[in-house]
């Protein structure tokens, strides 16, 4: 067996292999499907301070094997979770990463004061959500924006990952502003602003009007982010994500510079995809002769 042992910033894992915010829940609920110790870290869907219904139904359509949600950050909020769901992961021997959403930069370090003393190894900050003190665009869309929500949820005391959106031209500088505030990681990519229309209906099929794409349409929009963020923040640590769905898909998301590798979309399908692409991944790096990830890590870029 090869090594899929990493290194996330300061946080080692015993598997590069994580699941996608938004895609596991927020609990133990994958565990019926696979051993949960036996990744690398379930990152939990976005909480807030505060319980959040989400948008009106419906929140999922489908385009081909991809997806288009806009569930809305839908969840119980911090403390119900820390005493629900994060208990439950800990009792299945979990790794758990935490994300966290608001719609202020007030509210994102409320809800990382929240977790303060939490059993979780990283704070994963969601900075594609509408900035209500910036009339509605999103904070990832800013580099000054997001290096405002990264540095508020600070109040956690815990490492921070900073998730960005790829629908700007300004990925890398808002990932260098990251960096600058304090973010230990990238996570690349959320999803990519998109519609599905009801030709029956004459109507968007989302009761929200648009959402987000995922699955393995945004794969390739994913591996270039990686790609340019590697390229441009040689040390940085990157998490990839987006459209990863086979071993053989991780391998191209580390080869373009990421450390670790979520596993998002393809769970909706196959409840045991995380499980099935780190074993992939294993094979297809013994079946190379490769010895561990790391060696594997940005050699898209030639350095390898």
């Amino acid at each position: 067996m090869a090594d899929l042992s990493t290194r996330v910033g300061s946080v080692r894992l015993a598997c590069a292999v994580l699941t996608a915010s938004g895609t596991a829940g927020v609990g133990d609920e994958l565990a019926a499907y696979g051993e949960l110790d036996g990744l690398g870290a379930v990152v939990v869907k976005s909480l807030a301070a505060f319980a959040w219904p989400g948008n009106p139904a419906p929140r999922l359509a489908t385009w081909g094997a991809s997806m288009v949600n806009a569930v809305g950050l839908s969840g119980p909020g911090v403390a119900a979770w820390r005493a629900d769901g994060l208990t439950r992961l800990r009792r299945r021997g979990a790794t758990v990463v935490a994300s966290i959403w608001g719609r202020t930069v007030a509210e994102f370090e409320a809800a990382a004061a929240g977790l303060a003393g939490a059993e979780v190894v990283a704070v994963e900050v969601n900075a594609s959500c509408p900035n209500l003190e910036g009339r509605r665009e999103i904070f990832a869309h800013s580099p000054e924006a997001t290096a405002a929500v990264v540095e508020a949820a600070g109040a956690a005391g815990l490492p921070r990952w900073a998730k960005l959106s790829p629908n700007t031209p300004d990925l890398v500088e808002v990932a260098g502003a990251a960096l600058a505030a304090g973010a230990e990681a990238l996570v690349l990519v959320n999803t990519v602003l998109g519609m599905v229309i009801d030709v029956e209906a004459r109507r968007p099929a989302l009761g929200h009007g648009g959402g987000g794409l995922s699955g393995g349409a945004i794969a390739p929009i994913a591996l270039r982010a990686v790609y340019d963020c590697r390229e441009a923040f040689p040390e940085a640590a990157i998490v990839g994500v987006g459209g990863i769905a086979t071993g053989e898909d991780a391998v191209a998301m580390a080869m373009a510079g990421a450390d670790a590798l979520e596993v998002g979309t393809a769970t909706f399908a196959d409840p045991r995809a995380p499980f099935r692409v780190r074993d992939e991944l294993d094979r297809w790096l013994d079946d190379h002769g490769v010895a561990s990830l790391g060696e594997i890590v940005g050699v898209a870029h030639g350095d390898g």
